[in-house]
């Protein structure tokens, strides 16, 4: 039965595309609406190997990586900063929190008004919200480093620069991936939603809206399933860079 293991995932996707092929014969839900599975496979082929999809990817994906980016470089050495001092730390929590549980989509009209319709906007909202998510993990991660290792550290004599850097950071390394793959994927809902309703002419928000607009279902889902695929694949790739570079995660 082992054997069998590395196939089960499989065994979900081809339920979904059965109940999928079911719902259209039944006629569960209007045919206009929702197409056959081919259809919308055939859609998302074309679109990703030479049509208007392809680019929109495209767009998204640079749009998505360019907040990650930007989010990370300002949270990871404020995140260090604070949870070095859990003093600093919790005079800002709530300050950090309250803004972490706003919704992201509540402030568009303040970076509208701060960076007007474009890139900047929608690269600068999302990333917001995904350097809160990283911010908080970073923070948590470094606070709650091994006291033993840190103590250890100590006895032989290490400074606390150097205690910091050997021990403290590679300690919160596993919940700083925790908090790039949230950030990720905060980011890439974060663009997709800023593309659907901030003047934006092009990327998978764009596409999606577009489609549904003038009811091309097949290209409406296949916009759908690229922006799935794009969320899996980022948060895939940055757990296996975890795997590879943080090997020592919870020994």
């Amino acid at each position: 039965m082992k054997r069998l293991d590395p196939y089960l995932p499989i065994i979900g996707v081809v339920g979904l595309i059965a109940l999928w092929y079911i719902a259209v014969w039944l006629k569960l839900v209007d045919p206009v609406l929702l197409p056959l599975p081919t259809d919308t496979f055939h859609a998302m082929w074309t679109g990703m190997t030479g049509g208007r999809l392809g680019r929109d990817f495209l767009y998204t994906v640079e749009r998505t990586t360019a907040a990650t980016v930007i989010a990370a470089v300002i949270a990871i050495p404020l995140g260090i900063v604070l949870g070095a001092s859990e003093r600093l730390y919790r005079s800002v929590e709530f300050v950090i929190d309250f803004f972490r549980s706003t919704p992201a989509s509540a402030m568009f009209p303040l970076f509208l008004v701060l960076f007007g319709v474009g890139d900047r906007t929608k690269i600068s909202v999302a990333a917001f919200g995904a350097a809160l998510v990283i911010l908080f993990n970073v923070a948590y991660g470094v606070m709650n480093a091994r006291k033993t290792r840190l103590l250890a550290a100590k006895v032989m004599g290490a400074s606390r620069l150097r205690t910091l850097f050997d021990v403290t950071l590679l300690e919160s390394l596993p919940q700083t991936f925790v908090g790039l793959r949230n950030g990720v994927s905060l980011a890439l809902v974060i663009v997709v939603v800023a593309e659907m309703f901030i003047g934006s002419t092009d990327g998978l928000g764009n596409r999606v809206f577009e489609a549904q607009q003038l009811f091309q279902m097949p290209d409406m889902y296949a916009a759908i399933f690229a922006a799935g695929a794009l969320g899996y694949g980022l948060n895939l790739l940055f757990l296996l860079v975890e795997r590879r570079f943080v090997h020592w995660s919870g020994k």
